[in-house]
């Protein structure tokens, strides 16, 4: 793994003379567990940034909490760590004046990096200083390299795992939230058993760390709703979602099934079926060197030839990242390449009733790699 992580900081760094700038601050968890190899789960959201700053031509650092120096020791791949205590001195501060002194133009993550972080660089020194880069780690994670793949068709396993578990816990009276525990439970046990066959022990849990997307009855047209105490009943549909849930190894996938308890109403099943043909259009049109909208107006001409509105995407990019670039959606005119990973969905909203279907997949040479799997022909999806 660290001949992968100096690849990446190498590449990173070719990308920037390119650019023209000598030193960048990588503040996205994502972005930073892509270059590192090193996670924090208590990042922003305690107020506690971590900053891995690159210079074109010194070394790597990374300033972190000090409270999370041993998982930063024993994970990061980088040059320095450099740590700092809450209340002491100027925290995280402290070291940028002087990694940023002798810059002419420094990258920022201007649409991801935290606000407070920001506001204090611009104190700093000249907004003139700073260029957006997020684009270079875009298209640097764009591809995914052998061993991401390898983790994007385990992840697979494990949804599809999550999946059947959803499947068989779903019957007449039981709550939604049994559903969610059940998902749960066989999603971490199949990881544990990947990563303890496939990879060198590490602190990476197998559990998963995501509410349960799912709606049944009434609140199927609720497109994010968590599992509640809601009882489900013979007739209702059943909507699970695995795209926040799919997490192994922290690579995300999209994944999504609509089922009924026991029986399915006519004209619930005809909106079923225009989301799965919209699904089959947009497959019809994935593979390399194919425009990223062409995929989605594929799927959007199905449903809108049948009655239906203009719909949102078609699907995203994923990875270390929910989205990442290119998204399936009008305008992105990327051309899709072999090793890219994405989610595909067929889906249609009307005011009574919501049906989707979703898989993910890889762009192959030829055309594309289904790596999650579940039934999803009507016959086979009413339980």
């Amino acid at each position: 793994m660290k001949n992968l992580f100096e690849a990446r900081l190498k590449d990173l760094k070719d990308r920037m003379r390119v650019w023209g700038i000598d030193t960048a601050l990588v503040t996205d968890d994502d972005n930073v567990f892509y270059l590192t190899g090193y996670y924090d789960y208590l990042h922003m959201e305690f107020g506690r940034p971590t900053i891995f700053i690159i210079s074109v031509n010194g070394p790597s650092v990374i300033i972190t909490p000090q409270i999370d120096e041993n998982s930063a020791r024993s994970l990061a791949h980088c040059d320095e760590i450099s740590t700092w205590n809450d209340g002491m001195g100027d925290e995280w501060r402290e070291k940028l004046p002087d990694l940023l002194k002798s810059s002419k133009k420094i990258g920022i993550e201007t649409d991801r990096i935290p606000r407070v972080v920001l506001s204090y660089l611009y104190s700093l020194l000249s907004k003139e200083k700073f260029v957006n880069f997020s684009e270079i780690l875009s298209e640097m994670r764009m591809i995914k390299s052998p061993e991401e793949l390898q983790i994007a068709r385990h992840a697979g396993q494990v949804a599809t795992a999550m999946m059947k578990a959803g499947r068989e816990a779903i019957i007449d009276g039981r709550p939604e939230f049994e559903v969610a525990i059940a998902t749960s439970a066989a999603g971490a046990r199949i990881a544990a058993e990947l990563l303890n066959k496939h990879y060198m022990p590490t602190d990476m849990s197998p559990n998963t760390n995501f509410l349960q997307i799912m709606a049944s009855g009434q609140d199927i047209t609720k497109t994010h709703h968590r599992a509640s105490n809601r009882i489900m009943r013979n007739g209702d549909p059943v909507f699970l979602c695995f795209c926040g849930m799919t997490n192994f190894n922290k690579f995300k996938l999209g994944f999504d099934r609509t089922f009924w308890i026991n029986s399915a109403k006519p004209e619930h099943v005809k909106v079923y079926e225009t989301a799965l043909a919209s699904q089959e259009a947009a497959l019809a049109e994935l593979g390399p060197g194919v425009k990223a909208e062409q995929v989605h107006e594929a799927y959007a001409e199905v449903i809108q030839r049948e009655g239906y509105g203009y719909p949102f995407r078609c699907g995203r990019a994923t990875g270390y990242s929910f989205l990442e670039k290119p998204e399936l959606i009008r305008g992105d005119k990327t051309i899709l390449e072999p090793g890219m990973v994405f989610a595909v969905d067929g889906s249609v909203l009307t005011n009574d009733f919501r049906a989707q279907v979703g898989d993910s997949f890889i762009i192959t040479e030829t055309g594309y790699e289904q790596i999650t799997q579940h039934p999803k022909a009507v016959d086979e999806i009413i339980i």
